[in-house]
């Protein structure tokens, strides 16, 4: 088995070149056994960096969320990590300041009975694996009575954690633990003020531990139920506590422990028995998902050397292959027209049946005839005075849209809009050029939007058809960029003005996009009266008109789309569609089976497996 990767590079991958494939496979094969075994050593780099994160990303202004990097499995939208102590589920004597982290007492302190508690807001995510929270002391008060550690909805917060059934603490006056009994064991030290106690809980053994200023005192609890949420509990004047959650770095080191579970996660993965059904039917098993990944995607040469090195059959034909593959190209070199033509030579009737299908795709042909990348508006000479998109698009609609229909005018007032940074004064500033100046490259030359070199005359592509098999999604711009290369900006001229523009700027490519958008708006009114409201055709046109709201879309909020990684979701699309009318799968064996691993990971979530938090599908994937 060996890795194969998904890009816009149709051309042949993996070990190259098809001669040398069975000596290339063999060491891929042998390299995967030496990667299994090296598992036991440390988590890679990319893991470790995760659980020592920065004050912020690289590149950016923003802080990082060090929570989402500590527990990347959890998903909060469903199950949402503890971040502050709960201002509602808290008896009346805490006080909480400072954002919900700060704990004080406020009662009267003579009796037990006068014991108080504050759970957080949500409770600990099973998809955490691994969950550390430390509480800094930072008054002990009159007499030090204080608990740390767990408990469930509903436990009694008139008590200190512990005392109650399904709940556990650890107490700073005796250093006893107390595991849902009234009664403590001998556990640790005392802990006063200034002193920081840590409590992790093993999602995957469901056991707990405590630390103190960053040294770790053992196993304190065993057979934990699910779903407890931290808790402190203070009982005399004067007690204060501070909680960090993971927002700042911890005193003790979390990560070698999230490391090591990890690793034996993966050896329990890597190592669990599989059915014996005979010598090399495995091998052959996964052969055959190689194949139908390499065949389903249009890999056509490195497809046909695989095949002939492991004697596997086609169950599609090379020329449909091939076909597909022509159609593919297109998609992903921004050629959107072209790739409808093909394709509805190529398979009569196939869009005609999915609607849908095609009404994406011209959605995205109206985003790359934004970006100057479709061939109905691609340059085919160029213009000395060429007008901003703007000028033209208010020209145009003032002779078009007198007499058009209200939904005419709707889309007109679309494609018009601008943002507030055009209007000045009332009226349209006209000097509304596309400034190419974002520093992380959304600007500048993307790979595979067709863009040679700042050189809008060329695309990347021939603007006339034709040519399939000789066009290639082209990643020269993002190497040269990469290397600092400046020669081609010297022997170009229209590089010095480094100015990008809608539809290449010319003002006949962005009438057309304007009559297409036309139509396509008239498209998708036909659409919800045959079909009904499709909310997702609704925001994908609205996403691809919004465009034009802005002067420079390639560095606004929607500018994602022009981005050509963004070609790769309709590709697969219609791709599979294709698959579809032939009676082939939709989706290759291999991608279902990763597709099925992510879903069981998510159901261990949600019974409260706590090995899912270390189960990342990708990650495993690699070794």
């Amino acid at each position: 088995m060996f890795e194969i990767q998904k890009s816009s590079n149709l051309s042949t991958r993996a070990c190259g070149s098809s001669d040398s494939w069975p000596a290339c496979l063999a060491e891929q094969q042998g390299e995967l056994v030496v990667g299994l075994r090296m598992t036991k050593m440390a988590a890679t780099s990319e893991e470790r960096s995760a659980m020592e994160p920065s004050g912020t990303n690289s590149g950016q202004s923003q802080p990082t969320d060090r929570l989402k990097m500590l527990y990347p499995m959890v998903n909060e939208e469903e199950t949402p990590l503890p971040r502050s102590w709960s201002p509602k589920d808290k008896f009346n004597y805490i006080g909480l300041s400072q954002n919900n982290l700060r704990v004080h007492y406020k009662g009267y302190g003579k009796t037990h009975k006068d014991a108080a508690s504050v759970r957080t807001m949500h409770s600990i995510p099973a998809a955490c694996g691994l969950y550390y929270f430390e509480v800094k002391i930072v008054s002990k008060g009159r007499d030090g009575y204080m608990g740390i550690g767990l408990s469930a909805h509903g436990v009694n917060v008139n008590r200190l954690p512990g005392w109650d059934k399904n709940s556990y603490g650890y107490h700073g006056d005796d250093g006893h633990s107390f595991c849902s009994s009234g009664t403590g064991q001998p556990y640790g030290p005392t802990f006063t003020t200034g002193d920081v106690i840590g409590c992790g809980v093993n999602l995957v053994d469901n056991t707990a531990f405590y630390t103190k200023n960053g040294h770790h005192l053992g196993i304190a609890f065993t057979d934990l139920p699910p779903n407890l949420y931290p808790t402190v509990g203070l009982q005399t004047p004067g007690e204060i506590v501070d909680a960090n959650f993971g927002q700042a770095p911890f005193v003790f080191d979390i990560g070698d422990m999230i490391n090591e579970l990890r690793v034996r996660t993966r050896l329990q993965i890597i190592d669990y028995p599989t059915p014996d059904h005979g010598q090399g039917q495995w091998q052959s098993v996964l052969h055959k998902m190689v194949s139908t990944y390499l065949v389903h995607h249009g890999y056509c040469a490195t497809a046909e050397a695989f095949a002939n090195s492991t004697g596997q059959v086609f169950e599609e034909e090379i020329n449909s292959i091939k076909n597909r593959q022509r159609i593919l190209k297109l998609v992903l070199a921004g050629r959107m027209g072209e790739a409808i033509e093909l394709t509805t030579r190529l398979y009569p009737g196939l869009l005609d049946r999915d609607p849908n299908l095609m009404f994406a795709l011209k959605c995205r042909q109206f985003v790359e005839m934004v970006n100057g990348s479709d061939s109905e508006v691609c340059q085919t000479s160029s213009s000395e005075n060429q007008t901003s998109v703007i000028q033209s698009t208010k020209a145009y609609n003032t002779k078009t849209s007198t007499n058009g229909s209200v939904e005419e005018m709707n889309l007109n007032n679309t494609l018009n809009g601008a943002g507030d940074q055009q209007i000045i004064n009332g009226q349209i500033e006209d000097d509304v050029d596309m400034e190419e100046n974002s520093p992380n490259g959304i600007n500048g030359v993307k790979t595979g939007n067709g863009y040679q070199n700042g050189d809008l005359n060329t695309n990347g592509h021939k603007c006339e058809n034709g040519g399939f098999e000789d066009m290639e999604v082209d990643n020269s711009n993002q190497n040269q960029q990469q290397n600092g290369s400046s020669s081609n900006n010297v022997d170009n001229p229209s590089s010095k003005s480094n100015k990008k523009l809608l539809c290449g700027g010319n003002k006949q490519a962005v009438e057309k996009m304007l009559e297409f958008g036309r139509q396509l708006y008239s498209q998708s009114i036909h659409l919800r009266q045959q079909h009904g409201k499709n909310d997702a055709n609704k925001k994908m046109l609205q996403d691809a008109f919004s465009l034009l709201a802005y002067s420079n879309p390639w560095s606004s909020p929607v500018g994602w789309q022009l981005n050509s990684q963004q070609r790769e979701t309709v590709c697969d699309r219609l791709n599979s569609a294709i698959l579809e009318s032939s009676n082939l799968p939709r989706r290759p064996p291999l991608e279902v089976a990763v597709s099925h691993a992510r879903e069981l990971v998510r159901l261990m979530s949600s019974a409260g497996l706590g090995a899912c938090g270390f189960a990342v599908v990708d990650n495993i994937v690699q070794y």
